[in-house]
């Protein structure tokens, strides 16, 4: 599936010095409840090349919330596992402790039926040969019927333990079951999706996928050189020390495909590397975009600084690593690779620091990026092509 996905966008790549077509471009139009959205050769509805780039980038859209639904689902899934198995185990520890309670209420059942045959308390009272030889006896029973009732008390404690347990156990996995079916879901969802972009782009001619780079490169550019000229990012800092760690992972990952729910080392979605980049830099961040966005201080762009993430779509379903000068290290989406972009390359929802009261580094060398780092394509969004 995602093979031919990357064929496909690679080939858009390849096309992108292509000469554009002008006229109208050959999509799909959407189909009536329970038909597929591919592109259907006996129905070959016109529409222009933006329309078609906003059709094209919406499913890119809707392909992230998808994924960024399997993520968090697999997120809370791995937590009921973990809550599960102690729960698990403290059932096993209650019921080994009602166990030896029941035991010890036995035990004290059997001697008590043993000794009632003798004397009363009162009576070996009465018999003691001293008073503090009776005071003696008297303080020994006494402790006994103690333990008695002790051994009652955690009896019924050790048997409620048990019981709470259990049900809390049960529940526990039935929750665990509940996730998992989600999960499966979540996942179907984003294969659905990558067929229906895989789908429309191999429905397109090779010109047609040329004009739809160029117009999606144009829409970036422009988005970029609006960012720049608002004097937002004008100001150089240096990174925190683990920031600097973060954006050196970060950089080494370049090239590396895009797999959406992957999290290194061989391939990366764009939450998968920026929480994969924290972690090595030393400081655990949470594992997809919107609990970044929701967990994270926030910082405005004007405080920029390299390995501070950047945040993108309404529903913080994208997100990128600054590297500074106006740049992001992200893996952009299904089809291409790990690649420094610009940080306009996606629609801005804002920025969070996952270190922020660690001190910028003295001074600061930006890291060595690799031949070919920019090349390839962007996630990219031309406000242009948005439906009107």
């Amino acid at each position: 599936m995602s093979a031919r996905v990357r064929s496909v966008c690679a080939a858009a790549v390849a096309l992108t010095l292509a000469t554009a077509v002008a006229g109208p471009l050959a999509v799909a139009t959407p189909q009536p409840p329970g038909e597929s959205s591919a592109v259907r050769p006996d129905r070959p509805p016109e529409t222009s090349a933006t329309a078609l780039l906003a059709q094209l980038q919406t499913l890119y859209r809707q392909t992230e919330e998808a994924t960024e639904a399997y993520k968090t689902t697999e997120v809370e899934l791995k937590r009921r596992e973990a809550e599960e198995k102690k729960l698990s185990a403290s059932l096993s520890k209650a019921r080994a402790a009602l166990a030896q309670s029941r035991d010890d209420a036995g035990r004290l059942a059997r001697e008590q039926y043993q000794g009632s045959s003798q004397l009363s308390s009162y009576v070996r009272l009465l018999l003691a040969r001293d008073p503090q030889s009776a005071l003696d006896q008297r303080h020994v029973l006494d402790r006994a019927a103690g333990e008695r009732q002790a051994a009652m008390t955690r009896l019924a404690r050790g048997e409620q333990q048990a019981a709470d347990l259990a049900r809390a156990s049960r529940q526990a996995l039935d929750e665990q079951q509940a996730l998992a079916k989600r999960q499966q879901q979540a996942k179907d969802d984003v294969e659905r999706r990558l067929k229906e972009v895989e789908q429309l782009l191999a429905g397109l001619s090779a010109e047609q996928l040329a004009e739809l780079t160029r117009l999606e490169q144009q829409g970036m550019d422009k988005a970029q050189q609006s960012l720049l000229a608002s004097g937002v990012l004008s100001t150089t800092r240096a990174p925190s020390p683990e920031g600097d760690r973060a954006l050196a992972y970060a950089v080494e990952q370049i090239g590396k495909p895009y797999v959406w729910g992957a999290e290194g080392p061989e391939s990366y979605d764009c939450s998968g590397l920026t929480s994969q980049a924290w972690a090595h830099a030393g400081r655990p961040i949470p594992r997809t975009s919107q609990e970044q966005w929701a967990e994270l201080p926030h910082i405005p762009l004007t405080a920029l600084r390299p390995g501070d993430l950047v945040v993108y779509f309404p529903t913080a379903t994208h997100v990128a690593m600054y590297l500074g000068g106006g740049l992001v290290v992200q893996a952009p989406r299904p089809g291409a690779r790990v690649k420094v972009s610009p940080i306009a390359a996606n629609p801005l929802l804002g920025a969070v620091r996952p270190d922020p009261a660690a001190d910028p580094l003295p001074w600061y060398r930006p890291p060595k990026l690799p031949e070919g780092a920019t090349e390839g394509m962007d996630t990219g969004y031309s406000a242009e092509a948005e439906p009107n």
